[in-house]
């Protein structure tokens, strides 16, 4: 790397040696919001001209769309932001790499060392505050420590369950002059079970009559989607995807079964308990898939369960497993699809017809008649319909996003990206850092009311950039998941979950967007059609029916 003689970082810094880090290991983008406490890393990022900085917002904007890009690359994800109200609003974004085990690293500039741990102005304790949800909370106060804090959160970040690190760093050693070492992470090698595991494992896949696999988000690694379709054919097993993993296995296949998400019908759980052997891979069996840990039972599952994730905190931490893997799933799936071919018993077709028509049941699409508005499934049934297949549907947090996960159809290529951690507001960034990541492919950001007013003035970026997202806001003037709860529990006594809404349309205007409203069934198919084929942003308002939701 060859510094500008004329720039006063001309001689390399301890921000340079961070960046240099971060740069060798395959890093070319941050989502920032400036503030003076990183001015050092700032004036240091002008020297790497192989990291794109974007400039968001709002804290938790940045930090969405560094969760998100971390999630498309299997890199981590880098947000910049400064102390105190800087960190505090992206703290959502390390809860939701968290939950999501995504590959994140958050930088929070610091006050100067000399005044750490004297309550100075805007000064947090940030082990304290990020200790419980980071894999790593790390604070220099050395310039010589910056590239070896920015190597093992690189580290740290990607392997085991992927997942947030936070590095703090103090205004005052991000200047001076520092040794610029070029660190490469060399990913740990994958690990398989010993040959006798793996004969015995093949055996208990002859025998099963009604096996299932339960498959997590570790099959998003290049290849796993590949893998997992290969080994669930050649063993003939149904798939059923882990909570809003629905992109790993297409539902488009004959052996496709389902989600085990929030919602899964009663005909579906009943097939599910018969079954005899469970593979979960590349899942951590959390309560929702688990159905709140009901399926299957703790601690001794009534079937025979094999659970494979790459962890040894994850493998066992609930489940007492008959075959607990700490290795790759990917890896295992590529291991155990090296078997001839079997001649499947009649029971187990049997078992695949049976899962394939719970599923279908479950997922035909609702005809809802509707009082004022739209009912909102007609709409992601029209996007299933005309969507590309390189389409990617990011979603946000509410219940717009319920006939997505219930209906869509996502065929071999399409991918979705939304919060495992249900975090509202992930939808914009989301969208816009996959935009950025991938131009030619069609991104499609649907997002409430609710969900909208926390972060969509991160659409701004959607402009500035031309990039051609097509964003469709559901609009009800309520924060309707919590209003169905609420309905629920405390019939008839609305408190606090109605909402008094802008001109959306007017708002995204402003912005520079081109805007579309729909209030007419029959203009869904032209208006998505005519949004799906724009090669800029489009903003479409859809006024959807509360009832309607409330109903369903």
């Amino acid at each position: 790397m060859t510094l500008p003689t004329s720039h006063p970082s001309a001689n390399p810094t301890s921000a340079h040696a961070l960046l240099g880090i971060f740069a060798a290991n395959g890093i070319d983008r941050v989502f920032l919001v400036p503030g003076e406490s990183y001015l050092g890393v700032l004036d240091a990022l002008i020297d790497f001209p192989s990291i794109d900085p974007v400039v968001c917002r709002h804290e938790s904007g940045a930090g969405y769309m560094a969760v998100a890009d971390g999630r498309l690359t299997g890199r981590p994800g880098v947000a910049m932001v400064s102390r105190g109200p800087g960190a505090s609003n992206a703290a959502i974004a390390v809860h939701t790499a968290q939950q999501d085990a995504v590959p994140m690293i958050l930088l929070v500039g610091q006050i100067p060392k000399r005044d750490l741990r004297k309550e100075a102005f805007q000064e947090i304790d940030y082990h304290g505050m990020f200790g419980s949800i980071a894999k790593w909370v790390c604070e220099p106060t050395d310039p010589q420590q910056l590239a070896e804090a920015a190597f093992k959160a690189i580290r740290l970040a990607s392997s085991g369950t992927p997942g947030p690190v936070v590095i703090v760093i103090p205004e005052d050693i991000q200047q001076q002059e520092a040794p610029q070492p070029k660190w490469i992470y060399t990913p740990h090698a994958q690990s398989l079970p010993a040959d006798a595991v793996l004969q015995a494992l093949r055996e208990q896949l002859r025998q099963a009559r009604r096996p299932l696999i339960i498959a997590g988000g570790m099959f998003e690694a290049p290849g796993g989607r590949e893998a997992l379709k290969t080994f669930a054919e050649e063993w003939n097993i149904p798939v059923a995807v882990s909570f809003r993993r629905h992109d790993v296995y297409p539902a488009t296949l004959p052996l496709y079964a389902g989600e085990l998400g929030l919602a899964p019908s009663a005909d579906q759980m009943e097939a599910f308990r018969q079954s005899d052997l469970i593979l979960a891979l590349g899942t951590r069996l959390g309560d929702i898939p688990t159905q709140g840990y009901t399926f299957p039972s703790l601690p001794r599952p009534q079937q025979t369960l094999v659970h494979c994730y790459p962890d040894d905190h994850i493998v066992g931490l609930h489940y007492a497993a008959d075959h607990g893997l700490v290795c790759s799933p990917v890896e295992l799936a590529k291991a155990l699809s090296t078997a001839s071919a079997l001649a499947h018993p009649q029971e187990r077709r049997q078992w695949i017809d049976k899962l394939a028509k719970a599923h279908a049941r479950h997922a035909s699409w609702p005809n809802r008649p509707t009082a004022e508005g739209l009912d909102f499934s007609r709409v992601v049934r029209s996007l299933s319909d005309q969507a590309p297949d390189d389409a990617v549907i990011c979603l946000d947090a509410g219940t717009f996003a319920a006939p997505v996960y219930r209906h869509f159809k996502f065929r071999a290529q399409q991918r979705l990206l939304s919060p495992l951690s249900g975090a509202m507001g992930y939808g914009t960034p989301s969208a816009v850092a996959h935009a950025l990541r991938y131009r030619n492919a069609k991104t499609i950001c649907l997002v409430g009311d609710g969900g909208f007013m926390m972060t969509g003035n991160e659409m701004i970026a959607a402009v500035q950039h031309r990039l051609p997202i097509l964003f469709i806001l559901s609009n009800n003037n309520c924060y309707a998941s919590i209003r169905i709860n609420q309905e629920r529990e405390y019939p008839g006594r609305v408190s606090g979950t109605s909402l008094f809404n802008p001109d959306f349309c007017q708002m995204a205007q402003a912005f520079g967007m081109r805007t579309l409203h729909l209030d007419s069934t029959e203009d869904i198919d032209t208006m998505i059609a005519d949004g799906l084929a724009a090669d800029e942003p489009v903003f479409i308002e859809v006024k959807t029916d509360l009832a309607a939701v409330l109903s369903g």
